[in-house]
């Protein structure tokens, strides 16, 4: 098929809202925290986004997108994206250039490990952290997202995921929450170290993340049409949904509704949206999100308030819990009417799609959750990742970057 100029400047806009996504993360988290640790999850994000993006043009893109060896990764044609065509399209993108849909893909590599450090902030050692998300990426993220997008096992047995809910949200939550239990809680976990610093900063990171996230799901459809609209209506309502849950969920448990409710509730719904966001209508988006709402807001209830699992900013529940349900919503509410070449759902005729996403969901949060506490264990180990009380006591920015977010505070 030959390459399309209106696709391939939807493709371009979308990949820039999605690259948006990453700094937005950082601010998001660090109005989240203490004052004392802002800069380091920014620091973090925008050091991943360097050098993920860099992993993945060396290496990720061949791996994940590459033709299939066996079902587990792709080979290593497009290594350093040699060969990677800039006037041709590859098979996963027939109407953009090439280049173009592996530039795309290359803000969700960057993106999904970045997502665990909402887990682990404030505690995690600098060096840890860099050393992490390099092999994280390679033996976690790329191949699941290759099983799923590129070919491998897991599609070929009918796993769908329209924008990433198992290889990113169930992969990442489950990893939250395995980082969360190696590093053990923060010194002082309780309500007194959870208020954040400055909810006005993580309110604008959380209107960024909400802009980008329609170029992360409306440009999954990698091609300027109705499935594009359709995934942008489905991503909007969702949010909207769930954010007015948890507002009135915060409502009734504080008596007073809060800002942070309706940011977390609205990241939360756009998150569990996005695997299905492509195969469902705006009706079954407006329901989903109401599930996300309770499934997500009760699952923080159980894991940090009854577990006492200190998941910082319950990634765990936000990006996990909701990745999970929406990546099986697929399994019932799916319908081709909205997408010809995704799956019907159980309520459409197919009730076998519901196991096989229930598969796909489980081999992410096993690889998310196993692979991770493997990973942390063998870097606790040789080189530690626990900061020291002290630079704990002192904060991570001065501790690790010498920098102070506000001079005069």
């Amino acid at each position: 098929m030959a390459i399309d100029t209106g696709d391939t400047t939807w493709m371009l806009i979308s990949t820039g809202l999605v690259f948006l996504m990453t700094p937005a993360l950082g601010f998001f988290e660090a109005g989240l925290i203490r004052l004392k640790n802002s800069l380091s999850v920014i620091m973090q994000t925008m050091t991943g986004m360097a050098l993920l993006s860099t992993l993945w043009f060396i290496v990720g893109f061949t791996l994940v997108f590459a033709p299939d060896v066996n079902g587990i990764i792709g080979d290593l044609q497009w290594f350093f994206f040699n060969n990677v065509p800039y006037n041709d399209s590859v098979v996963w993108a027939p109407t953009i250039p090439g280049v173009n849909f592996a530039t795309y893909q290359m803000m969700f590599a960057v993106i999904t490990p970045l997502l665990i450090t909402g887990a682990f902030a404030e505690r995690m050692k600098w060096n840890a952290f860099f050393i992490f998300i390099i092999v994280w990426s390679l033996v976690i993220y790329y191949p699941l997202a290759h099983w799923i997008w590129g070919g491998g096992w897991l599609a070929k047995i009918g796993v769908f995921d329209f924008a990433g809910g198992i290889v990113i949200h169930t992969s990442a939550g489950m990893a939250a929450l395995a980082s969360a239990l190696v590093l053990g809680r923060r010194k002082g976990f309780g309500p007194e170290i959870m208020v954040p610093h400055n909810l006005p900063l993580a309110a604008i990171g959380a209107t960024l993340l909400w802009i980008g996230w329609f170029g992360f799901n409306a440009g999954s459809a990698l091609a300027s049409g109705a499935l594009a609209a359709s995934a942008l209506l489905a991503t909007q309502i969702g949010a909207c949904t769930c954010a007015l849950v948890w507002i009135l969920l915060s409502w009734k448990r504080t008596g007073k509704p809060t800002v942070s409710a309706a940011i977390n509730g609205a990241i939360s719904g756009l998150a569990g949206v996005t695997p299905t966001a492509g195969f469902i209508t705006g009706q079954w988006a407006f329901v989903l999100g109401i599930v996300l709402g309770f499934a997500s807001y009760y699952g923080i209830v159980l894991i940090k308030e009854r577990l006492k699992i200190d998941d910082v900013l319950d990634v765990s529940s936000v990006h996990g819990i909701t990745g999970i349900v929406g990546s099986l919503w697929i399994g019932l509410f799916a319908t081709q009417a909205i997408n010809p070449i995704g799956p019907n759902g159980w309520l459409y005729g197919n009730p076998m799609q519901l196991p096989i996403q229930a598969l796909g969901v489980g081999v992410g949060a096993l690889m998310g959750f196993v692979g991770t506490f493997v990973i942390l264990k063998i870097l606790d180990y040789t080189i530690g990742i626990r900061a020291k009380e002290e630079e704990e006591d002192l904060g991570l920015d001065i501790s690790y970057h010498q920098e102070v977010a506000y001079e005069n505070k």
